[in-house]
């Protein structure tokens, strides 16, 4: 518990030494093409990217000696921040449960349309619950009920996998469709979906 008074901490943000602030006596140089320059000093690294118009950056600091790669200092931090969102980007959209719902008697047209919804969903990693609810006397059709959802099981059996078997339980058939592996998913209804991913 902190003490009364005390600051909360904050989390420790490693900072990126450059040029001068390099301080090794030898450090392992890395040209803008990720050639190996070779070992040397700072000083003499710095020259170097100096002459090239770019920065001298350590980007493996507890390697034996330290690794520094010249580059454009700005356009690296533009990279780490890009990075750093998609990744919190991924971890909030992964693993969240999308739910399609049909119904016994649905047209056509309505249904291919939640089809793409579903496969839109399992494009980005989500799980998808596919549930059909009956309604009154909608219960002497179950037979329907599932041929519907095994359809549906079937039209994104390149996005999806079902994790078992649909089951009834009270008014509700339902199964659930994990997405497949990132390489192994392919766009059927969602043209541009798959164009959006591409250029990820």
């Amino acid at each position: 518990m902190p003490r009364k008074g005390s600051r909360p901490r904050r989390n420790y943000v490693p900072r990126i030494r450059k040029n001068d602030k390099i301080r090794s006596r030898e450090i392992r140089v890395i040209d803008p093409d990720s050639r190996q320059i070779g070992v040397m000093t700072p000083a003499e690294a710095l020259v170097i990217a100096k002459k090239m118009g770019l920065d001298l950056v350590e980007i493996s600091p507890s390697a034996r000696p330290p690794v520094c790669r010249i580059l454009d200092f700005g356009k690296y931090q533009y990279e780490i921040s890009k990075k750093e969102k998609e990744s919190k980007t991924k971890k909030t959209s992964l693993g969240k449960v999308k739910e399609i719902k049909f119904r016994v008697r649905i047209e056509e047209h309505d249904f291919m349309f939640k089809i793409k919804h579903a496969e839109e969903f399992l494009g980005k990693g989500n799980k998808v619950k596919l549930s059909l609810m009956f309604r009154g006397r909608e219960m002497e059709h179950k037979d329907l009920g599932f041929a519907a959802i095994k359809r549906a099981v079937t039209e994104l059996e390149h996005m999806g996998h079902q994790d078992s078997d649909a089951r009834l339980s009270g008014r509700m058939i339902s199964t659930m469709l994990s997405p497949l592996p990132e390489k192994d998913r392919v766009y059927k209804f969602n043209q541009v979906a798959e164009a959006e991913e591409a250029e990820k």
